[in-house]
This record gives C-alpha cells, sequence and structure tokens, in this order.
C-alpha cells in the first residue's frame, strides 16, 4: 500500500519508491482530472499526416569558377604576320612602343603587368639586348632595373658608361609568368619588334646579354659559355651589318660569381671598340 501520510515530506527515495509500487500495480500511464474514454480513443482512426515537403536537391557546385570566356587567341601565323606588319609601319621609337601597346598577338602581354620597352638614350652608340624582363621590371616598366640591373649599371661604371651614353632593350617585351625563359614561339613572335627598335636606335655596337638573347639575334647555337666574348655580326634588315659581342646575362654572374672573370675580360672588350669608333677601327 502506498503511503497516505501527506504531512510528511515526500524524499527522493520515497518518491522513487511510490512510483515503483504504482508500477508494479499495473498502472503505467498518467492521468490527468478530466475523465477519458480510452476504448473509444483506440478504436478511432489514427489520422494521417501529409508526408513533408521534400526541398528539392540543389544541383552540384560547379568544380570552378565559370569566367567570363576571353577572346579569342590569335593563331601563331596570323601572329607573326601582324608583328611584322606593326613593327614594319613605325617610323619612330614612339610609333614603335605604340604599335607593342596595341599589339594582342603575344600571349604574355595578358599576364605581364605593362609593357617593358626601353631605357637609356635612345641612338647611343652602344645598345644592350636582354632576354625578356623579370618582376622588378614588369612592376617598374623599365628593362634591367632589379638586382641584375643594378649590376650591370656596376659593369658599365667600369668601363666610364651609365645609362645615359646606352641604350637597354629586350628580345621579348613582356615578363613571362615566374620569369621563366620565352618560349620559341613567344621569342618568334616578338623577333621583328625587337629587329625594328635596333634598326630605329641605329646603334654603332650591339651587346646581347645572355644565350637567348645571343642565339636569337646572331643565329649562334652554341650556349653562351662558348659564344662570349667573340665579335659576331648581326644582320639588320636593310642588309647592313653591326658588329655584336656576346656577354653573360649579369643575372648569371649573381648566380656564378667566378663567371665575373670571364665578364670583365668581355667589358674590356667592348671598351676598347668604344675607344676605336672615334678611330674609324672595327671591333678586333
Amino acid at each position: 500500500m502506498a503511503p497516505s501520510d501527506r504531512s510528511t515530506p515526500l524524499t527522493a527515495a520515497a518518491a522513487a519508491e511510490t512510483l515503483r509500487w504504482w508500477i508494479e500495480a499495473g498502472v503505467d500511464l498518467a492521468l490527468d482530472e478530466n475523465p477519458h474514454d480510452r476504448f473509444a480513443e483506440s478504436a478511432a482512426p489514427v489520422p494521417r499526416r501529409a508526408p513533408a515537403a521534400i526541398p528539392p536537391v540543389p544541383a552540384p557546385a560547379p568544380a570552378y569558377e565559370a569566367r567570363p570566356a576571353s577572346a579569342a587567341s590569335v593563331a601563331p601565323d596570323d601572329a607573326a604576320r601582324s608583328a611584322r606588319d606593326r613593327a614594319a609601319a613605325a617610323a619612330t621609337l614612339d610609333d614603335l612602343r605604340a604599335e607593342l601597346e596595341k599589339f594582342d598577338g603575344c600571349g604574355l602581354k595578358a599576364t605581364a603587368t605593362q609593357l617593358v620597352f626601353a631605357d637609356g638614350a635612345p641612338g647611343a652608340r652602344v645598345m644592350f639586348v636582354g632576354e625578356a624582363p623579370g618582376g622588378d621590371e614588369d612592376r617598374i616598366g623599365r628593362p634591367f632595373v632589379g638586382r641584375a640591373g643594378q649590376l650591370l649599371d656596376r659593369m658599365l661604371a667600369a668601363i666610364a658608361l651609365d645609362r645615359t651614353q646606352v641604350y637597354i632593350a629586350n628580345v621579348v617585351p613582356w615578363r613571362p609568368p615566374g620569369n621563366r625563359t620565352p618560349t620559341p614561339q613567344e621569342t618568334a613572335v616578338c623577333l621583328p619588334f625587337i629587329r625594328r627598335q635596333i634598326a630605329l636606335c641605329a646603334p654603332r655596337l650591339i651587346v646581347c646579354l645572355g644565350g637567348s638573347a645571343t642565339q636569337t639575334l646572331l643565329g649562334v647555337k652554341e650556349g653562351i659559355t662558348r659564344a662570349r666574348g667573340v665579335w659576331r655580326e648581326y644582320q639588320a634588315d636593310d642588309g647592313a651589318t653591326i658588329p655584336a659581342l656576346a656577354m653573360f646575362h649579369p643575372a648569371y654572374l649573381l648566380r656564378t660569381p667566378a663567371a665575373k672573370r670571364q665578364a670583365w675580360v668581355d667589358l674590356r672588350k667592348l671598351r676598347q671598340a668604344i675607344d676605336g669608333l672615334d678611330g674609324a677601327a672595327s671591333p678586333p
């Protein structure tokens, strides 16, 4: 029998004992104060719930972010033809720069920050031609302004020259991504522009900095280690020839300081050739 003395406070243990007593007595349902006909409730049909609306399965997200379609790439033959036509149409160095700004035949233009055209004095007796701009050149817009350019300035100073006395350009005027070497196709597309740049600058001497510029402008097959230090002839479009000297690129000298000894020998040859211009003597 369940306890009936309600004056005694109900402890937790007593409540548990009372609950257990009611369960053993078969009472397993709590009732309220109102009567309920459980038989009628059990006989009544259970209302069926409408099935919940299943939200549509979203389409899978694309594996990449869609980008607007870019302009169709220019075919290599069309790009080369356009480069030749634009270069030939330039009557001045300013015209040539404007033509390069409008030229879309080289894919490097799309990834570069800006065109790196030239530095120094147009019409100078000596023209230096490198391979392509690097990161600092791409940001500033002038060739040879990074660490390699600073070394080039010191090399010029060693033979009593500075940028006001020379003209500096690159075979490719746009920076390749990651400072990689330009591909043969990129070099070939840009070749008419650098050849026209040389023609408009009309230097008396050309210095090719590095193997890529040497092979492109002078047509040599051997690497720069064997090609450097030898005077060759650059064949201009009008049939004239310009003495050209191949030298190590300043960036290579930063990586290989031991080669600076050979670079100094080449610089002395350049200085001798410059001195010989006044006496109408050809480079040795």
